[in-house]
């Protein structure tokens, strides 16, 4: 019989338990359901709701069924529907009426929802970690790449040449936002629900500022109907981990580019890549073409839980069972990730040869020609009008920008002189963008050295 058998006459159809149990996904909840029930059963001996000896076989047992979980030994079961109520059943075997004082003054409502945050606070927590290492990845590869000059793109055009490593380093970047993301999450989720009970607190003189403190939590939740009722902290977290999936994406993107023969810039160890099953010759970067559909789902359980709560009127409502199994793939999806594309950049070999000569399109120097003329007192779109005239002329003759001489550029551009004719070049105008957030090397080797000391990884 369920635990909350007592007001039915009838056992509950099998095609419906079935339906309703969610055991299957939510046990690996277990650790942190058993850490709020010891918090409560503390709390209710705090409060002399409960005696001291029944706390403390509570305690006992509970921590005796928490190693059998960690053992494989415990039999999870269906019929008994959830994490909770197999690990309250199960406690109630053992300790008979003493057990059955462990929900006292507990809902499964609140129960479900401070286990929730604090998976979610664990979770962020190594989520962290693994964007660290990724970003550790990228700054080894970043340090490794030198003064490596490739095209920047815009439109998947080439724009501008810029370090490699400064490249990298946008990544970065973005991947430290993703983990202060979920650090705030974190702060925000780190409130506690238990003692709102169903949805309207308890009669008992509950102190749930105690169980808070034994649970690690900064506060308390104010309001009961919101502590049950909303999931917000799952679709932050979320929403968190869809950025970052975004963001590792885009720089698997930039691999499968980068690998392929039309750039030929970056190779990937063998480890990382698999083959044809047709084509012996094929060596394909999979883990970066994995990298961007697995992002997709991610997405795809953020929308879900938002969908789920939409329509929800206050509060608890059974659909909240829902908002579990889109959350836990999406972590080990992006935990996975994180853990495949780390190894994987810091192992890369670099092809600096092609990234030079793929750099030195001429083209790529049109914007340091029009600052040039910026620099003699021409207003910038007057300059960028001649500029963009002897860029069409050249291609009307068939010649390179730098293959023209003085005075084809003087008849776009009048002002020109010998000096023009020498920016045409790749390294000195990566070393000419000598200001904070620039591509010069003196100015990534700062970053790099801010990005070693923040993340106290060593130079290579």
């Amino acid at each position: 019989m369920a635990l909350w058998s007592g007001r039915f006459s009838k056992d509950t159809d099998q095609a419906v338990a079935a339906f309703c149990a969610s055991v299957h996904f939510d046990q690996r909840l277990y650790p942190y359901d058993i850490q709020g029930s010891l918090a409560h059963a503390r709390m209710l001996a705090h409060r002399g709701i409960i005696s001291a000896a029944d706390a403390a076989a509570i305690e006992t047992e509970l921590k005796a069924i928490l190693g059998a979980i960690e053992r494989g030994e415990f039999v999870w079961r269906a019929e008994r529907e959830d994490v909770h109520m197999n690990i309250e059943a199960a406690l109630i075997e053992r300790l008979g009426d003493t057990g059955a004082r462990v929900h006292t003054g507990r809902s499964r409502n609140d129960q479900v929802a401070t286990d929730e945050r604090l998976y979610l606070r664990a979770e962020a927590d190594r989520l962290c970690l693994l964007l660290q290492g990724l970003q550790r990845g990228l700054l080894a590869l970043a340090r490794r790449a030198g003064c490596a000059v490739l095209p920047g793109l815009t439109h998947l055009q080439n724009a501008q040449p810029v370090l490699l490593a400064h490249h990298l380093l946008a990544y970065v970047e973005m991947l430290e936002r993703d983990r202060e993301r979920l650090q705030d999450c974190r702060r925000r989720l780190n409130r506690s629900p238990l003692g709102a009970g169903a949805l309207a607190g308890s009669t008992l003189p509950l102190d749930r500022e105690f169980a808070a403190r034994e649970l690690g939590f900064d506060e308390v939740l104010r309001n009961s109907m919101d502590a049950v009722a909303d999931r917000d902290y799952i679709v932050e977290f979320l929403a968190g981990l869809s950025i970052a999936a975004m963001h590792t994406s885009r720089l698997a993107e930039d691999v499968v580019l980068w690998v392929s023969q039309r750039f030929a810039y970056l190779e990937l160890d063998d480890a990382f890549c698999t083959g044809s099953s047709l084509m012996p010759q094929k060596k394909n970067p999979d883990v970066a073409e994995l990298v961007r559909g697995k992002t997709g789902r991610v997405f795809g359980h953020l929308l879900g839980v938002l969908t789920v709560l939409k329509g929800l009127p206050l509060t608890y409502n059974r659909d909240l069972q829902e908002d579990k199994e889109g959350l836990f793939d999406a972590i080990d999806t992006v935990s996975m990730i994180l853990t495949t594309l780390a190894p994987m950049m810091a192992t890369a070999s670099l092809r600096p040869e092609a990234m030079e000569k793929a750099a030195a399109d001429p083209s790529l120097m049109a914007t340091d020609l029009a600052e040039w003329l910026v620099r003699r007192g021409v207003p910038f779109r007057e300059a960028h009008r001649m500029v963009g005239r002897f860029v069409r002329e050249c291609a009307t003759r068939g010649i390179a920008l730098d293959l023209a001489t003085l005075e084809q550029m003087r008849e776009a551009i009048p002002l020109a002189e010998p000096e023009c004719l020498a920016l045409f070049s790749a390294r000195r105008s990566v070393n000419s963008r000598d200001l904070t957030g620039g591509t010069a090397p003196t100015q990534v080797e700062r970053q790099l050295v801010f990005w070693e000391e923040r993340l106290q990884a060593p130079k290579k």
